[in-house]
């Protein structure tokens, strides 16, 4: 977040309905898009979402995480980078999670997460926040590995 927005944040007393998290990441969009919009992948760089296979159902998928079982909807695969994904939590509660790849270059894109505060408290919102930067940190390390 840049100064100013962060100026207005402080001036209103309110931390923002949603935060944008970013990566750089040293591979071409195309190839960053096609691992991470895989639901198959999700247990080696979403920490939230690890702990089990992804089984796919329907029109969706599922896998045992630390909160339990969870479902996942990804929007169809496009050129946009978009993989933006709905997660069911056991209580029921869907949760949408926008997720872009945006090209930079031939050899470089942006990995842009928008987190979104909901009924969160600022605890928990940073709390998440970190979580979410550590996820697309070991999404980076796994891209520029392979």
């Amino acid at each position: 977040m840049n100064d100013s927005a962060q100026q207005i944040d402080d001036a209103t007393g309110s931390a923002g309905a949603s935060r944008h998290l970013d990566i750089i990441i040293d591979r071409p969009w195309r190839r960053v898009y096609e691992f991470a919009s895989d639901p198959r992948n999700l247990p080696r760089w979403a920490a939230g979402l690890a702990g089990g296979e992804v089984q796919r159902e329907v029109s969706q998928w599922s896998m045992n995480s630390p909160m339990g079982r969870v479902l996942i909807s990804f929007v169809p695969e496009n050129e946009y980078g978009v993989m933006d994904h709905t997660v069911t939590l056991p209580s029921g509660e869907s949760v949408l999670n926008p997720l872009r790849v945006l090209e930079l270059d031939d050899s470089r894109c942006e990995v842009v997460f928008t987190l979104r505060r909901g009924t969160m408290s600022e605890a928990e919102f940073a709390e998440d926040a970190e979580a979410v930067a550590e996820d697309l940190a070991t999404l980076k390390e796994i891209c520029e590995q392979g």
